[in-house]
């Protein structure tokens, strides 16, 4: 009986131990479950940590910004420059002009098609071209006006105009002695694009030293010449 009693008040102290001590093992455990949930919380990582689809909208938002800002303080217009083709921005940037004076893309598209094809006498394709072949092909192609086969025969059809008046589309002819030897299509701003000897299909400029002194003269190749003229 005696030993009994020990036991129930043996009993009876632990269980009032073990009371004694929840609070303090629930309280550290609450403390885990809040770190967990702390950690795995989406705010919290968003502070540390970059979301792809919100970044990737606020920097085409920022650019576009930027660069419609820096278009409208260097060359004020109502020109949208968020829908000028990416031939406008590389070819503007090129010959140092305002987006919007080059706005005829047939012939933007038929320089960056045959830019860099090389130059052999007589060619008249993309794996080589002369200068009078690749003249007669940007006519008909983006004009469409025929002209003669040769650089001689160009100057001796076209309506010959004051560098003053020279527009896009013009042809300007450079000379050997008396005769002429080669010919470009004029752009704007100095520039014309041609099939060089040296670096086959570019854009060169009226103004450089080596053209200048082999310069003959504009032309101005008419609409109306006719098929027959144009094969001779």
């Amino acid at each position: 009986m005696k030993i009994k009693f020990i036991l129930l008040i043996c009993l009876l102290f632990c269980l009032y131990s073990c009371k004694s001590l929840q609070p303090a093992a629930s309280h550290n455990h609450t403390n885990g479950q809040n770190n967990t949930s702390k950690k795995n919380d989406p705010q919290f990582l968003d502070n540390v940590s970059i979301t792809p689809g919100e970044k990737k909208s606020n920097y085409k938002y920022n650019k576009q910004t930027q660069s419609s800002k820096y278009y409208k303080n260097t060359a004020p217009s109502l020109f949208n420059i968020e829908k000028a083709d990416w031939l406008q921005f590389k070819y503007a940037i090129m010959m140092d002009l305002p987006i919007e004076q080059l706005n005829n893309l047939p012939l933007l598209q038929q320089i960056d098609y045959w830019w860099g094809t090389r130059y052999c006498m007589g060619g008249n394709d993309e794996s080589c071209i002369d200068c009078s072949a690749f003249t007669q092909t940007m006519l008909r192609n983006v004009y469409d006006i025929n002209a003669p086969r040769t650089a001689q025969e160009q100057y001796n059809f076209s309506t010959h105009i004051q560098d003053a008046d020279l527009k896009e589309g013009d042809l300007v002819f450079f000379e050997s002695g008396r005769n002429i030897t080669h010919v470009g299509l004029y752009i704007a701003n100095n520039k014309f694009v041609h099939a060089s000897t040296s670096s086959g299909v570019t854009i060169s400029d009226l103004n450089d030293n080596y053209w200048s002194k082999k310069y003959a003269g504009a032309g101005r190749m008419q609409a109306s010449l006719n098929s027959s003229q144009a094969s001779k």
